[in-house]
């Protein structure tokens, strides 16, 4: 496996749930992930949201994606730091990926519009076949 094959399983499993710390908490959610292309796995959020804020304070996160196959599917995890983006482009592509967003008063210039990507980090694969033996990393 290589980060070919991340990108490919994370572009066809888009539901994943990253986790951050609060404090001494950690705290886990699901999210409708964005994107993966080879600067890096990106995702979107707003300003308002807790985890965006506990990301700023720590930017250290593992994101699991699930495939369901049967019973028990294989699974990515990946787990680097986050990198914020402000960029416009980015931002109209987000827009136009996600007209949800402009439901919520979001455009490519509102600043409650957040962009991250982990760019640079560690993944591997868990499938139940693999499951005693040791991790495969993927270094990105």
């Amino acid at each position: 496996m290589n980060i070919q094959d991340c990108i490919k399983f994370t572009n066809e499993n888009p539901i994943c749930y990253l986790a951050t710390v609060e404090g001494d908490q950690p705290r886990v959610r699901a999210l409708g992930f964005w994107f993966a292309d080879s600067t890096g796995f990106y995702f979107q959020t707003g300003a308002i949201k807790e985890f965006y804020h506990q990301l700023r304070n720590n930017p250290k996160t593992e994101v699991c994606f699930y495939k369901q196959e049967g019973m028990i599917g294989p699974m990515l995890r990946i787990c680097g730091n986050v990198e914020f983006i402000d960029d416009k482009k980015l931002k109209e592509k987000v827009i136009n990926d996600r007209p949800f967003l402009k439901g919520f008063g979001l455009t490519p210039e509102s600043p409650g519009l957040i962009i991250f990507r982990i760019a640079h980090g560690q993944a591997h694969f868990w499938t139940m076949e693999n499951n005693l033996k040791p991790k495969e990393i993927i270094e990105f």
